[in-house]
């Protein structure tokens, strides 16, 4: 009978320490996508390096690379646009920007299975849930632009500009993108995983509450898209989920303070706000019909915003259009939107193949696939109202959370 093989020399040394290295490099990722832009980062580069190490001593299944069609050619347009713009050099260098979405295949690598996954997931929702708490605390000891006196380095960082919720992030539009796709994604867990309702429904209200006290009416109508999906796709327990959200959204905004006022505003003409959206609608509109094909370049839009802004624009220089796919076309021309959009329909049509294959009687599994579909729902409607693709914070969030339904591909298979 043949002896079993046997890893020797650097193989198995690697092989000692790589599970203990990726639940510290996947820790440190959670921790910087809740808290630190340059801590996700670096945590992403380590991934990478891991994944690399891992297939090596065979740790892992063989690389995976999904959706990379659509990718590459939504990378490559984007590159001929920076080279047919009138600054070439400057819009090649904005299009660094595409290396967030490499996020998605690390981390589809680097979950290499459900348990992983899953893990991950309750991770992200945790470590997100702590910044919640800690937004709320913001808003609630908030002291107002007329405060003089001085703070300690953190504090004072906190508590600066903190009239609407933004935790650490530089602005309260991040977080509400970053908790509008958590919250959502964490609606299926409660429909069809009741044993977790325990925590996770307090964890989840609190979410909710921060999203509210962001005051960011994009993020909620993302949320409110993202939950419907999240209904929609839980059968008869998402009946049970939508009457708890019918009777829990009301009270939120009625008891969290500005939030009622600030929704009285959706689609309401007088608000500045809003009449300033419009005017750059009218101004990308200009901006496509006057550059179909490469549109402007990447990053070039603050260069000719001023020439082609309506006169009821409110201002006269921005560096987006506060919606996405008119700033990928005003960007890009209307190649770059069709590569856009194919990156997002790709993955939806595979999401829901993936949990079509699971089985009814695996609910975790569907929780978490369901989940994230709705988590997309709720980045690409918010994305109508911001221009959250261009936000690196809310773009590593919804590409890690784009890798969780590949890491189920076995369970899906079986």
């Amino acid at each position: 009978m043949r002896a079993p093989t046997t890893l020797d020399g650097p193989t198995a040394v690697a092989s000692a320490w790589l599970p203990a290295a990726r639940t510290a490099l996947l820790g440190a990722l959670v921790f910087g996508l809740a808290l630190s832009i340059s801590v996700s980062q670096i945590a992403l580069g380590a991934l990478a390096v891991w994944v690399l190490a891992a297939r090596w001593a065979g740790r892992i299944p063989p690389l995976q690379a999904p959706l990379l069609m659509p990718i590459a050619a939504f990378a490559a347009w984007s590159l001929v646009a920076a080279l047919a713009s009138e600054r070439p050099l400057e819009s090649f260098y904005a299009s660094k920007h595409l290396l967030n979405l490499a996020a998605l295949f690390v981390l589809v690598n680097a979950l290499s299975d459900a348990a992983m996954a899953r893990r991950f997931a309750t991770w992200l929702l945790i470590a997100v849930t702590g910044t919640a708490v800690l937004a709320i605390v913001q808003v609630a000891a908030c002291p107002g632009p007329e405060a003089t006196a001085p703070a300690p380095a953190l504090v004072g960082k906190l508590l600066r500009k903190c009239a609407r919720a933004r935790g650490f992030y530089s602005i309260y539009m991040t977080l509400g993108g970053v908790l509008a796709m958590t919250a959502t994604a964490a609606l299926p867990r409660l429909a069809l995983l009741p044993a977790q309702a325990r925590w996770l429904g307090p964890a989840w209200v609190v979410g909710l509450a921060a999203l509210g006290l962001t005051q960011v009416r994009g993020a909620w109508i993302g949320f409110a898209a993202g939950a419907l999906a999240a209904v929609a796709g839980s059968g008869r327990r998402g009946v049970i989920l939508a009457a708890a959200l019918v009777v829990l959204l009301p009270a939120l905004v009625l008891a969290l303070p500005g939030v009622g006022a600030r929704f009285r505003t959706i689609g309401d003409a007088r608000d500045d706000t809003t009449r300033d959206r419009l005017a750059m609608i009218e101004a990308g509109r200009r901006l496509v019909a006057d550059n179909l094909l490469t549109g402007v370049g990447p990053g070039q839009l603050k260069h000719v915003y001023a020439d082609v802004a309506p006169p009821q624009a409110l201002r006269r220089s921005t560096s987006h259009l506060h919606n996405t796919p008119l700033q990928i076309t005003a960007e890009r021309g209307l190649l770059g939107l069709v590569a856009w959009l194919a990156i997002f329909a790709a993955f939806l049509v595979r999401g829901f193949a993936i949990l079509r294959r699971l089985p009814r009687t695996a609910a975790a599994e569907r929780a978490l696939v369901l989940g994230s579909l709705a988590a997309l729902v709720a980045f690409l409607v918010a994305g109508l109202f911001e221009y959250n693709f261009g936000d690196t914070e809310v773009l590593l969030v919804a590409m890690a959370l784009m890798a969780l339904p590949f890491a189920l591909r076995t369970e899906a298979r079986a």
